[in-house]
């Protein structure tokens, strides 16, 4: 059973996807983190330090809560500047229950 979420996870695997082509995708990827609202960027900055294992599953709730508070840089900034972003994004994902293939092939219209 997949957590409930501040952001689409089929929006959060859009930014996975776009971040492997960061070299191309950079303009479009920052475009689309900036026409995300606050708690959807705090969503995806909690999804990313779940990744790489700065909180539990069941910890996603304070993760939100601390990249709310601690927002002092864009969010768009913040996470184009992630090492592993997509890795991050996807073991979120992942850990949060949720199919990180079967949204990616939402994403690319499958």
């Amino acid at each position: 059973m997949s957590m409930e979420m501040d952001i689409a996870p089929n929006k959060a695997e859009q930014v996975a996807l776009m971040a492997r082509e960061l070299g191309r995708a950079e303009p479009e990827l920052r475009a689309f983190l900036q026409g995300l609202n606050i708690e959807e960027k705090a969503a995806l900055v909690a999804l990313v330090w779940l990744g790489r294992g700065t909180f539990e599953a069941s910890e996603y709730s304070q993760a939100c809560d601390l990249a709310l508070q601690e927002a002092t840089t864009p969010a768009e900034d913040y996470l184009l500047q992630t090492p592993n972003l997509a890795f991050d994004i996807e073991a979120g994902l992942e850990l949060l229950g949720f199919n990180v293939s079967a949204e990616a092939e939402s994403v690319m219209g499958r």
